[in-house]
């Protein structure tokens, strides 16, 4: 390692956020409180850890209708931005219809975030970075791959450790479980949430699939949202941690704090069981919330210079 940093490469998008009580029904009008947030997975992770205390960049791609406000929200929220704008693509958005439970349904356009790519990657970025923690989302379109492949093989040649959040199933399937595997195989933790663990191996159990993952990666960490967390290191479950209790509003964003929680524990030297009860509280917090970032005050104590080249 060469610094206590956290860099994230992942997406920043606009989330459209539409609570429900009622089903949602085709031809129909259903009553909704509707915000915008800023959001995207990697952006919220980044927000997250910054929020929790740790240095943090965010390298991204940003579009030309909504960029400004996104990378003021990510310097008011603690993140250096290292950001690209795209003059000729709109920053990516989600739709996410959160319904009485919490649970959430999405539609998606991935915009400039798709286009993220080699070009945008600067072997300073990891400057004082003592871990690179990719989204998997960035990996699901081609210019994206590219980039991760390029950033794995500097941060493996500085000696930085590496994380990946493999995203979302349905992406994920599409793309491959094996060329996910295969593709990622420099990383040597892994924070699948219950299904995607399952898909990514095959087992019946969470905890299997954690020892599987193990086995590949060195440590798999495997979130069980109303059951806590668990983690696994070289073919064995060693920690568990259990939720903590919070009022379920929306759990956009819940697997992204629960990553922030986890790696800045373990960037100030925390055990597993403590990572994971870190992890915990930060998701609790975050489905709390409408959306999925933290909340600031207009103290901002921190303030980035901001970087769009």
């Amino acid at each position: 390692m060469t610094g206590k940093g956290l860099l994230v490469i992942g997406d920043v998008v606009t989330d459209v956020v539409a609570l429900h009580g009622a089903p949602v029904m085709s031809a129909s009008d259903i009553a909704a409180d509707i915000v915008l947030r800023p959001g995207g997975s990697g952006a919220n992770t980044a927000s997250w850890a910054a929020h929790l205390g740790g240095e943090v960049g965010l390298l991204a791609r940003c579009g030309y209708d909504s960029s400004e406000w996104h990378i003021g929200e990510l310097v008011k929220a603690g993140v250096r931005p290292h950001v690209r704008l795209d003059a000729d693509h709109p920053t990516a958005v989600v739709i996410a219809m959160v319904d009485r439970t919490g649970e959430r349904s999405m539609l998606t356009n991935r915009g400039a975030g798709g286009l993220i790519s080699t070009d945008d990657w600067d072997d300073a970025l990891l400057d004082g970075v003592a871990r690179l923690h990719v989204s998997g989302y960035t990996l699901f379109g081609e210019p994206g791959l590219r980039l991760v492949r390029l950033a794995m093989a500097q941060a493996v040649a500085a000696g930085i450790a590496i994380s990946v959040d493999p995203a979302s199933t349905s992406p994920l399937r599409e793309f491959g479980v094996e060329r996910f595997l295969t593709e990622t195989a420099p990383a040597e933790l892994i924070f699948p949430n219950r299904d995607e663990a399952l898909l990514l191996t095959g087992a019946a159990a969470p905890e299997r699939a954690a020892e599987l993952l193990s086995e590949r990666y060195g440590t798999a960490v495997v979130k069980l949202g109303s059951q806590g967390a668990l983690a696994a290191t070289g073919g064995q479950v060693v920690a568990k941690a259990d939720p903590v209790p919070t009022e379920m509003v929306d759990s956009t964003g819940a697997g992204d704090a629960f990553a922030a929680g986890y790696l800045t524990a373990t960037l100030t030297g925390a055990g597993e069981r403590a990572a994971l009860e870190a992890g915990c509280r930060a998701g609790a917090e975050c489905v709390a919330l409408v959306g999925g970032r933290p909340r600031y005050g207009l103290d901002v104590k921190r303030l980035y210079p901001i970087r769009t080249d």
